[in-house]
């Protein structure tokens, strides 16, 4: 082996290179339909090395160095992010540090956390998704960080997947457009962004072991869209997945990483693998892995050993490390002066999250104008519900976002109303548990706010009797090391590993104080039990709290809220499910005694507004009791004042449904199919083919709760005048859009395409082909054009593994939402 080149030889090379880079690889054709790939953030214009700057580089790395910088390992000086990639200091290679990002930045310090993506989806709107990616991409470049593990571009395929308010939607052309923006808004700040996770990864089930088993015409018109776009508008890196797809791990998975995503698609940036998701050092850098994260496991030192040993070419190994540095150098941070970070700004931050939150709220009904609030509506307001005063800002796991502020729904609606109304608060359902008494426990203990010294331990065990049955929800606050908590011999917080251990929730999981919190929920027997709590100061102390509800003070807290709601005018009562990483739904119904509180204050105010903090699709047995429910899902920081906006129709609810609501858990595309979901076995199929969301419905004539697309007004809307015609391949659609009501609105145009007989593929009975926003003044009217290109009117044939596109005679529905199409037309769609 010759020599390391010297830190002065290499750097001489490296300045003699010159700074103009083409980004190294096969540059590949943007797919058809698809967006010019972007070759270069603007903040790195002019301070690359070039590809003769990285072949010196490769010949001034020792293999050490070179598998150094394909694998994560701890941080020297951590910020809190979720990865570190060591540098190699003396050729001037910096380190890289990623952090989770898909609502904003996750590190230690405050950062603007904005809406989930799924209610950035609802405003069908990619210009703000740039935006919104381009606030993420500036504020990661100022805490600290290169590399961005976002978007997520899984699509929603069934209600109970966990990360469902990470992603954006059950629609591959939706997906595929909004994740296209957000790639360009992040990079147009200079941070490095990473679509994940590729692919299949649509549930957290099982997510490590499921084998997801899909032919390749459903993979290329369902799943595969959201990566394909995210490639051509010029995406850094790829994230590969856990599960298995089609029989053989993301990560090793040469069909995808090497044939697909740089073969047919020209992906020239780098794949690293999800965290622990390498399984063996040959096989994933052989298939076209190129990084392990978070350490290495597989590719520190039994990689080194296997280039020793001849089992992986030293070229390999270069491919690898040539990728990670041509995307380095593409991004400026090769050059001597690499491009300075930004000052972070937050209330640019703050304003784009408030505008993003108001434009995806979604009016799911309004029953006798029960919003927008006005009049004695608006005078005389009962506000219900534990997250009415606990903001509900996001989902947990590596979506969840130190805020910088977050006002409560409770302060941001009493600001709104004014100082002449009267605005009263109940709490409704109680999260986080009532003290229990003292004198409980025999002997008696105070177990409400307890402080153990560091090196220290504290325990105690006693009796108390139900005189009669009951069920309880006994909850444990605390700092440092959990406490032991055990009733009738039972540990009722045990330990568990594993990420459904460490990413807990998002609300749910801290009291408002930040203590960490944990629950369980058990029925109880009359008669006697005995309880043992145990804890450990540790190095730093210990600080805990025991706490409950019963039967009893569940009663208490309803029969509390029904006494203002029947006193106002008006109710607001805010409803919530806690997601996160790490574990799916159980229910698509709302948690806890939600459905009752609803039921109880409907049942005395019918002027009662419904707010959902939910994650995803989410049945509603109490519907026809409400007179409004507005979908809001995880709002951000400035979730509060945008709620209030909309409440008060200071804004339209401009947002429309990027996921069907189901009427039943049973039907929906993979309910009753255990095959489906969660798996068989360790197997899942994708039986349903191309027919995902709104698309099943349809095919199996299904009647939704609420439509993908569904979205009330404030206003009325008229559609007219529908001309279909053809156009270069594809079609040109056109109608006009009509305000017919007495204020200002939003509205989102869609267009949708019937099959092709003239294609012997499977095909959706409507596919979404184009879509426009609109906000529209009163008696405004606007002629609407939307070109459909022939990507939209393909196929993938798998024989001849290519699109093929649709001719002959295609039906266009136009409307508001994927069952409200009042327009039709039809054009022939010409073959050659």
């Amino acid at each position: 082996m010759s020599e390391p080149v010297s830190r002065r030889s290499a750097m001489r090379m490296l300045g003699a290179a010159g700074a103009v880079l083409g980004v190294a690889g096969c540059a590949g054709a943007a797919p058809t339909g698809a967006a010019p790939r972007t070759t270069a953030p603007s903040p790195a214009a002019g301070k690359t090395v070039g590809a003769a700057g990285i072949d010196a580089l490769l010949a001034a790395l020792t293999l050490d160095e070179k598998t150094a910088l394909l694998h994560g390992a701890p941080d020297p000086a951590p910020l809190g992010q979720a990865g570190y990639l060591p540098g190699v200091p003396r050729l001037g290679i910096p380190a890289l540090r990623l952090a989770d990002g898909p609502a904003g930045i996750r590190v230690a310090r405050p950062a603007t956390a904005l809406p989930a993506p799924v209610l950035l989806a609802c405003a069908f709107d990619p210009e703000l998704a740039r935006e919104y990616g381009r606030v993420i991409g500036r504020e990661g470049r100022a805490l600290g960080q290169d590399v961005l593990l976002s978007p997520m571009a899984n699509l929603i395929r069934t209600p109970y997947a966990g990360r469902n308010f990470e992603t954006f939607a059950e629609d591959p052309r939706l997906t595929a457009d909004l994740v296209a923006a957000v790639v360009r808004g992040i990079q147009d700040e200079g941070l490095i962004a990473t679509v994940k996770h590729f692919a299949l990864n649509n549930q957290e089930q099982g997510r490590e072991t499921v084998d997801a088993i899909a032919g390749e015409q459903t993979m290329h018109e369902t799943e595969l869209r959201g990566f394909e776009a995210a490639v051509a508008a010029g995406a850094g890196a790829v994230m590969g997945a856990y599960n298995k797809v089609n029989g053989v791990h993301a990560c090793e998975s040469k069909a995808l990483l090497d044939e697909l995503l740089r073969g047919r698609w020209g992906f020239d940036g780098w794949v690293m693998s999800d965290w622990d998701a390498t399984h063996n050092a040959v096989a994933s850098l052989t298939a076209g892995l190129d990084m392990e994260m978070p350490g290495g496991t597989h590719f520190g030192p039994p990689l080194r050993e296997a280039v020793r040993a001849g089992a992986v070419p030293r070229s390999a190994v270069d491919l690898a490390v040539r990728r990670v540095l041509t995307t380095m150098d593409r991004f400026g941070l090769l050059s001597p002066h690499p491009p300075a970070r930004p000052a972070r700004d937050p209330f640019a931050g703050a304003r784009t999250a408030r505008k993003v939150a108001a434009a995806g709220a979604v009016l799911l009904r309004n029953e006798h104008d029960t919003l927008p609030l006005a009049g004695a509506s608006a005078r005389s307001l009962a506000v219900i519900g534990p997250t009415g005063r606990v903001p509900f800002v996001g989902g947990g796991g590596s979506a969840h976002v130190l805020p910088e502020r977050a006002p409560s729904p409770l302060t941001a609606i009493t600001r709104r109303a004014g100082n002449g109304a009267a605005v009263r608060y109940a709490l409704g359902e109680d999260l986080y548990g009532r003290a229990l008494p003292p004198t409980l426990l025999t002997p008696p203990a105070d177990l409400d706010d307890r402080g153990v010294d560091a090196g220290r331990a504290w325990s105690h065990e006693g009796e108390f009797t139900l005189d009669a049955d009951d069920e309880w929800t006994l909850l444990v606050h605390y700092t440092g090391k959990r406490p032991s908590v055990r009733l009738d011999g039972r540990e009722l917080f045990p330990v568990r590993q594993g990420v459904a251990e460490y990413f807990a929730g998002g609300l749910l999981a801290a009291a408002p104080d930040g203590l960490t919190v944990r629950r369980h929920t058990l029925p109880l027997k009359a008669g006697p039990h005995r309880l043992a709590v145990t804890a450990e100061g540790g190095e730093r102390g210990q600080r805990f709290r025991l706490r409950h509800t019963t039967r009893a003070s569940r009663a208490a807290d309803v029969a509390e809220a029904v006494k203002p709601a029947k006193e106002a005018a008006a109710v607001v009562l805010f409803a919530y499910e806690d997601a996160t990483e790490g574990s799916d739904r159980r229910s698509l119904a709302l948690p806890g005694g939600q459905e009752a509180l609803i039921e109880a204050v409907t049942a005395v105010n019918p002027r009662t507004t419904v707010v959902l903090n939910t994650s995803s699709g989410t049945t509603m047995p109490w519907l026809a009791r409400t007179g409004a429910v507005l979908q809001m899902f995880y709002p951000g920081q400035e979730g509060a004042a945008a709620t209030a906006d909309v409440l008060f129709g200071d804004v339209d609810p401009g947002g429309r449904l990027t996921q069907t609501f189901p009427a039943d858990e049973r039907a929906t595309p993979v309910g009753g199919d255990p095959l489906r979901y969660p798996g068989v076995g360790g197997r899942q199929e994708y039986s349903e083919g191309v027919h995902v969301g709104h698309r099943w419905y349809d095919a199996q004539r299904v009647e939704p709760l609420f439509p993908f697309g569904h979205g009330l007004s404030y206003t009325t809307w008229e559609y007219t005048k529908p001309a279909v015609r053809p156009l270069r391949g594809g079609l040109r659609v056109e109608f006009t859009v009509r305000n017919t009501g007495r204020r200002k609105g939003t509205d989102v145009a869609q267009v949708y395409v019937g099959p092709s007989g003239e294609l012997k593929q499977d095909q959706p009975v409507r596919a979404l082909v184009g879509y426009r926003r609109l906000a529209l003044g009163a008696g405004e009217e606007r002629r609407v054009t939307v070109d459909v290109d022939a990507r939209a009117l393909s196929s993938w044939d798998p024989e001849r593994h290519a699109w093929v596109r649709g001719t002959g005679p295609r039906e266009v529905y136009i409307g508001r939402s994927s069952r409200e199409l009042p327009l039709r037309g039809k054009a022939v769609v010409a073959s050659g």
